[in-house]
């Protein structure tokens, strides 16, 4: 793994982004197009770091992985609430400029997924996965499920994003986006590093959450991963985005939604490697 890469400020209103990198493995056969991860909802792009990046980078990929204003490393924080899903996806698109050459594979998870949508709407990309992506109907239907089958998760979110990480209780952070076989120490160590998400982003995916692939003008190959076992977004409302882009179709049996890092998290890397090999 590669030191931490931080953009040159310039003189544009974008704050400075954290971008973290993982080179091929030498004895990799190199592959033309880099992979840029982008993360959802509280969190940042440690949660690449865990697994992912070494994992394509010994795979021959460039993997580079941002965390978007406010988040992580990034500047940006004292207006969190003042960003949605537009600033984010000029972030991806300063990070696509900024560290490839070649159009990227994109992969985005959660309102990552959203990103990478609107990202594909301006700027051609060599294929893209959306994992456990934000439904097309939007936040509304997956909380109102939420509020009513598990309240004491729901009001747990709603906890954490008025108070931020000191307010999050491990078996609920489980329950919501791990597994049961991820270790407790893992989940520990996860939770200290969630953050609260923009209030205008979360509105933005409650408003207009679907992709548009109209403005996509010719799409790229794509494919729309879901864990079974996802407490956030039911299976059926996660492939909801794949009819919406008539793209490939992956269903994890017992995986939940942070796949890239859950237990059994090298499942979903190779599902996607087989797909884009």
């Amino acid at each position: 793994m590669l030191p931490t890469l931080t953009r040159p400020r310039v003189s544009n209103p974008t704050p400075r982004l954290e971008c973290l990198r993982a080179s091929p493995a030498k004895n990799a056969s190199r592959k033309e197009a880099p992979i840029v991860f982008v993360h959802g909802a509280f969190i940042g792009a440690w949660c690449w770091q865990r697994h992912f990046l070494d994992y394509f980078a010994a795979a021959g990929y460039a993997c580079f992985a941002p965390s978007l204003r406010g988040h992580g490393g990034s500047e940006g924080g004292e207006r969190l609430d003042h960003w949605g899903i537009r600033e984010y996806v000029a972030d991806l698109a300063a990070t696509v400029a900024e560290y490839t050459e070649a159009p990227p594979i994109l992969v985005g998870h959660s309102m990552g997924a959203l990103v990478v949508q609107r990202y594909l709407e301006q700027h051609p990309a060599t294929a893209a996965v959306l994992m456990a992506p934000v439904p097309s109907q939007g936040l509304l239907p997956s909380s109102l499920r939420m509020a009513f089958a598990d309240p004491m998760l729901f009001w747990q979110y709603g906890l954490m994003q008025t108070m931020g990480a000191t307010a999050v209780n491990e078996d609920i952070a489980r329950r919501a986006v791990f597994s049961d076989s991820l270790s407790d120490a893992e989940v520990a160590a996860a939770t200290q590093e969630v953050q609260r998400e923009s209030q205008r982003a979360l509105w933005d995916m409650t408003v207009m959450p679907a992709g548009r692939p109209w403005l996509a003008g010719n799409p790229p190959p794509m494919l729309v991963m879901a864990g079974s076992d996802d407490a956030l977004f039911a299976p059926s409302e996660c492939r909801s985005v794949a009819e919406l882009w008539g793209a490939d179709w992956s269903l994890l049996e017992g995986m939940a939604h942070a796949m890239m890092m859950d237990a059994d998290w090298r499942r979903a890397a190779d599902q996607m490697l087989q797909w884009l090999e």
